[in-house]
């Protein structure tokens, strides 16, 4: 009988051998990365131990996950377990922030955000794939400043969303003859983003490194963006170059 273990096949590998080819001081240098932030003393006070945060959470219930295991990992400050956290565990949060309810006044989903930023500044592979599906989503939502429409929903790439979700997708003829046309499209239809605001948008964007995650994430994405935000840009009499 073969008892060998495949490391890969474990949902949450806290033995530290998944990434132990990753040098030790790339780790520590993404956790300085995540304690930089302004934000990491507001999120974290130190851990009871108590399992409130994760009897509120709807993640721990479908997934190994669990807000407690990353709040005592930077606790503790286990490099080792972080980065594996930040590669197997954080995506599995859905940011809904019950977590919030920490009698110590942690907040283990703002923990969390920090996290996928820095996973996503430093182009974490595991970052890619967990954001993979949302490329169309993202250029909708960033290039016009609405929100998505239904046939941009690629539904392979959200197996969490149920078996259900197929069926609906391949049905779509169908249900758009059900529902009303003005429902079909984005947001536009019930107000539209202003050309000032947009503008607004591709700056702050611009000015706060969003542009730079993108890039890091998925550079085709980066470049279609680009062209559009720049000509737009341009003819509103800003001089902006995205990849400098």
């Amino acid at each position: 009988m073969n008892n060998v273990v495949d490391i890969n096949s474990i949902p949450l590998d806290l033995t530290g051998e998944k990434y132990k080819d990753v040098p030790y001081e790339e780790k520590e240098r993404l956790f300085q990365e995540v304690k930089a932030d302004e934000r990491f003393h507001d999120v974290l006070y130190g851990c009871y131990e108590c399992g409130v945060c994760v009897a509120s959470c709807p993640s721990a219930r479908f997934y190994d996950f669990s807000p407690r295991v990353i709040a005592q990992a930077v606790s503790r400050e286990d490099v080792e377990l972080i980065y594996t956290l930040m590669n197997d565990s954080i995506w599995d949060c859905s940011q809904c922030f019950s977590c919030d309810r920490c009698p110590r006044g942690n907040s283990p989903g703002g923990l969390i955000t920090i996290m996928r930023e820095v996973a996503v500044r430093n182009g974490l592979e595991t970052a890619k794939e967990a954001l993979e599906g949302y490329g169309r989503i993202i250029y909708k939502i960033m290039s016009t400043g609405t929100q998505v429409s239904p046939d941009m929903l690629q539904p392979n790439a959200f197996p969490d969303w149920g078996h259900h979700v197929n069926e609906i997708a391949d049905n779509l003829d169908l249900w758009r003859r059900a529902l009303p046309p003005e429902t079909l499209h984005t947001v536009e239809t019930g107000w539209s983003v202003s050309e000032k605001t947009i503008i607004e948008l591709y700056l702050i964007w611009h000015m706060t490194g969003v542009m730079d995650m993108i890039k890091e994430i998925d550079e085709g994405l980066f470049m279609i963006l680009q062209d559009v935000m720049e000509e737009r840009l341009e003819d509103a009499g800003y001089d902006v170059t995205f990849d400098e």
